[in-house]
């Protein structure tokens, strides 16, 4: 069985040792145990800000620290950075597209018993539509690592999502390498390609196994980065195989599986067939429940992906 680990556990221990090699600094809205940006507190206590419960002010200011120079890394949960601190992330961090890294936690339906209000399904979709903002959304704890330090070097506004659930380790740490805005195809298919982000990544992984059972030949692909999304990998997909599955933990609209559709509909069109929360908000509960109940398994996957494959006869 793989290793799991959440990628906010991972977020927070490549805050710690990149803190070694880089200098930045690091501020939280009163949350550094969750966010587990408290680890970079205790090793590195004077480039450490907890700005207390008011998530509008940490970002601006973040922007204030990123227009001296420093790179600064802001977090607190998904809701309250791309929900409640919209406003200062758009006009105080895009608008002079400043070095800001902001590392939101608790993203997406996973979020379990902490409910709707804290369950940011929305997040991807505010966050593309600013312009100038990458969005990195990594699958695993190896991906979280890399795509940190990419941050770090990487100048420009930058949003990257993780998540409160542990979650299997996919890649090899000391063979994996990130490509910020190109996708990685981890396996291929000649009847369906699944393009999947985040969690849904193991998931989709599940579900090719589950159609590989049923002789459907599915393909997965691993979109980390949604914004700029990778439009050769999509148009690839289509041809390969004439049917698209995207896999998300967010709202179907405007999110990953929104992103795919306008680069078919603009260059190859295939049936593309949506994975995600389904346009609801999210409820308390178990996380095995919650996604069972949201459509979000690998049965689900696979349920869509024969539907792709039957559109396309």
């Amino acid at each position: 069985m793989a290793e799991k680990i959440a990628t906010r556990e991972a977020y927070g221990n490549a805050l710690a040792e990149l803190g070694e090699k880089y200098d930045f600094v690091v501020l939280d809205a009163d949350l550094s145990a969750a966010t587990k940006t408290g680890i970079f507190k205790k090793k590195f206590p004077d480039r450490f800000f907890n700005c207390g419960i008011a998530e509008g002010n940490m970002h601006s200011v973040a922007a204030g620290i990123a227009s001296t120079g420093r790179v600064v890394f802001v977090s607190t949960f998904a809701m309250f950075s791309a929900g409640r601190a919209f406003e200062q992330i758009r006009n105080s961090i895009g608008y002079p597209h400043l070095n800001v890294k902001i590392g939101a936690t608790h993203a997406g339906i996973t979020v379990g018993e902490d409910g709707a209000t804290h369950q940011c399904l929305e997040d991807l979709a505010t966050m593309r539509v600013i312009p100038g903002m990458a969005v990195v959304n990594p699958a695993d704890a190896v991906e979280t690592r890399a795509a940190v330090e990419w941050a770090i070097n990487y100048y420009g506004p930058t949003y990257l999502r993780f998540g409160r659930m542990a979650t299997p380790v996919i890649f090899d740490p000391a063979t994996y390498k990130f490509e910020f805005g190109k996708a990685m195809t981890l396996a291929e298919g000649s009847d369906v390609m699944i393009i999947a982000t985040g969690i849904m990544v193991a998931q989709a992984l599940e579900a090719r196994e589950l159609l590989k059972n049923e002789g459907i030949s599915a393909g997965v692909i691993n979109m980390h980065t949604i914004k700029p999304i990778d439009r050769d990998a999509i148009v690839r997909a289509a041809a390969a195989t004439g049917a698209i599955v995207t896999a998300e933990e967010h709202n179907i609209i405007g999110g990953l599986g929104s992103a795919v559709a306008e680069v078919v509909c603009e260059t190859k069109p295939v049936p593309v067939l949506r994975v995600g929360v389904e346009d609801k908000f999210g409820k308390s509960g178990k996380v095995p429940a919650l996604l069972e109940m949201y459509g979000l398994t690998p049965a689900h996957i696979a349920a869509k992906a024969k539907q792709a494959v039957e559109m396309k006869k």
